[in-house]
């Protein structure tokens, strides 16, 4: 399972261990660019040690060796997030042997996302033809394909964002700080620090971001720059292998 230390992975995670009573029986795979907000880090690092993850951290290291990045001025924002998110999951796939990889994404965050189904076939270089997906109707899902197949699974396909607050508020879910405003800011979504901004807000605590979203007319990825670097840049960044 990937996390990405964000709101929807962090419901994915709880979700797992309630399923198994607490324990997380697979692999939790974090891919690491070096650049996300420190409190990410500290985050992932606490609750893996307190609830026993199995934490995989993948890393990108000969791109950051050779300072092949867009903080760094060398590559756009598009070519670092392929480089050091999509090569670096790709390489702990192939290195873990992994069949499937259960990612937390929804389709009301991003209109490429809107595309995907529950059980996502991808090829053997985990290309994304998402001309060509298997239908899903109601409940009735494909889960039968080639061997040599590698599928995402999204089991919160169907949520929204409310919904994700409304789960972490029923439930408890711990989640980083950088949710809840602080100085009039706060934010909506999280990735690397060069690319992610908070956006104006009082809301600093689950009941309080609730009710901003009830109102909000703000898209929530339209603080992560790299979305808006290309018009279709994400579309091909997912078509490619990204989460």
């Amino acid at each position: 399972m990937l996390w990405s230390i964000g709101k929807d992975s962090s419901v994915m995670l709880w979700l797992l261990r309630k399923a198994f009573f607490g324990h997380a029986p697979i692999p939790c795979v974090h891919v690491d660019t070096s650049y996300k907000i420190p409190e990410m880090i500290a985050f992932r690092d606490r609750l893996a040690k307190e609830w026993g993850i199995n934490l995989v951290v993948g890393q990108n290291k000969a791109v950051l060796e050779r300072g092949e990045t867009f903080p760094n001025g060398r590559i756009t924002r598009v070519e670092c997030c392929s480089l050091l998110k999509k090569d670096a999951l790709q390489a702990i796939i192939e290195e873990k042997d992994y069949q499937a990889v259960i990612v937390g994404i929804r389709r009301d965050e991003e209109g490429t996302r809107a595309k995907e189904r529950y059980f996502s076939p991808r090829d053997r270089n985990f290309e994304w033809n998402f001309k060509d997906q298997p239908p899903e109707l109601w409940d009735q899902f494909k889960t039968d394909f080639d061997a040599g197949t590698h599928i995402r699974v999204h089991p919160l396909l169907h949520w929204t964002e409310l919904n994700v607050w409304e789960y972490i508020d029923r439930e408890g879910i711990p989640v980083v700080s950088l949710y809840f405003a602080r100085d009039g800011m706060r934010y909506r979504s999280l990735g690397c620090a060069p690319c992610t901004r908070p956006v104006k807000s009082n809301a600093s605590s689950v009941p309080q971001i609730i009710d901003e979203l009830r109102y909000t007319n703000i898209a929530e990825r339209s603080t992560r720059a790299q979305d808006q670097e290309a018009e279709d840049a994400f579309e091909r960044l997912r078509a490619s292998g990204y989460m």
